[in-house]
């Protein structure tokens, strides 16, 4: 074994024997209560009919894009593709990537410059940190959702201020409090971006734009791989960001395009959003049920307190959330166990994800479950 081998073989042990070593499983035929599959979409017949419609319309020359959109893989389609989701979620521009990891490394990394400062909530997704790092800007976090003490950095921030949040956070499935984050950001002449990944398709268009906070937000990340079921990204703002971004952010400009499928997917994923309120009122419905359950139990483990899709059961323990998820797996369901260093050590959890799709009867044996793992341990 060679030193890089060796090198390797190490760090792979010291996982193996804190119990926090990540492997791919095999797809497994459980009840889902983990996927981000929030409305059905991705296993959604009447939209792969749809895309398949799409397709056949259209006519499929080729089955890649053939090269990066500054080269060969620009289309008509993908322009107006991007003028139409403009459209719908009320920004001046949009400008398509190849899925939100891509969207936030070619944002952070291109935008903030080396003697600017970016803060972040303290639970912001890994791949936005990545892209701080690449940008050379200064980086710092504040507490969670803490309003007060993200005016506190404003105050002894150097440079260019931009400020990054979640909608609905990943993790914990909580919301922003962007009024306040807004108001904050406006006081102190710093840019805010949201990235509204968990909460597009769950909450309409996003809670951005629900809450009529577009034209004071600097940019929002936009995916599609979770509720609306496809894949891909888009990053909205003005022309001008647009611009910047085609000129300066290197994982739009150095990739390969999106083929003709996956914008087609995207399109029409949209259009079938606008006709199924009923997948959107089903979740509410589930949501709603799941947090009545444990409001009626009160069992002693933590529920992070969400009305979103996204339910986060504390265990504060690697081995025993490993166990937990692997009884609730031996008994039909799907959860999965997130461990350090996906969150904080002492915050390992049970990541139940709840679904239009979920019956009510699927959701209280669930819970049931958990009851009868809480009350033997």
């Amino acid at each position: 074994m060679n030193n890089t081998e060796w090198f390797m073989h190490t760090k792979l042990q010291q996982r193996q024997e804190n119990g926090l070593l990540r492997q791919l499983q095999p797809d497994l035929p459980l009840i889902d209560f983990c996927s981000n599959d929030y409305l059905g979409f991705a296993r959604s017949g009447t939209l792969q009919q749809l895309i398949h419609e799409e397709l056949q319309s259209h006519g499929l020359p080729f089955s890649g894009s053939t090269g990066s959109r500054l080269l060969t893989g620009n289309s008509n389609y993908a322009m107006a593709l991007e003028e139409q989701l403009a459209g719908t979620y009320t920004s001046e521009a949009s400008l398509l990537y190849n899925s939100g990891y891509d969207a936030n490394i070619g944002l952070f990394s291109s935008l903030p410059q080396r003697g600017d400062t970016v803060l972040h909530d303290e639970l912001i997704h890994a791949s936005i940190i990545d892209g701080i790092r690449l940008s050379h800007a200064a980086r710092q976090s504040f507490r969670h959702n803490d309003a007060e003490h993200l005016k506190s950095k404003l105050k002894q921030a150097s440079g260019q201020c931009y400020v990054v949040v979640e909608s609905i956070y990943s993790m914990d499935g909580d919301a922003a409090p962007l009024n306040d984050l807004v108001a904050v950001c406006e006081e102190y002449e710093a840019a805010l971006i949201v990235d509204e990944a968990h909460a597009v398709g769950v909450f309409g268009q996003g809670i951005v734009q629900q809450l009529n906070l577009a034209d004071r937000v600097l940019a929002r990340i936009i995916t599609f791989g979770k509720a609306l079921g496809c894949h891909g990204a888009a990053i909205l703002g003005s022309q001008l960001l647009r611009d910047y971004l085609v000129n300066f952010s290197r994982s739009f400009i150095y990739t390969t395009a999106a083929p003709l499928h996956q914008l087609a997917a995207i399109k029409m994923a949209h259009a079938y959003q606008a006709e199924s309120t009923d997948a959107v009122s089903t979740l509410q419905r589930n949501i709603d049920y799941f947090n009545s359950l444990n409001k009626d139990e009160q069992l002693t483990f933590k529920l992070i307190p969400s009305n979103s899709a996204i339910q986060s059961l504390i265990i504060g323990d690697t081995v025993k959330a490993k166990h937990y998820a692997q009884r609730l797996q031996q008994a039909g369901f799907n959860v999965k166990a997130i461990r350090s260093p996906t969150v904080a050590a002492g915050s390992e959890r049970l990541r139940i994800i709840l679904h239009s799709f979920n019956t009510i009867t699927e959701i209280t044996q669930l819970y049931e479950n958990l009851k009868q793992l809480i009350d033997e341990h």
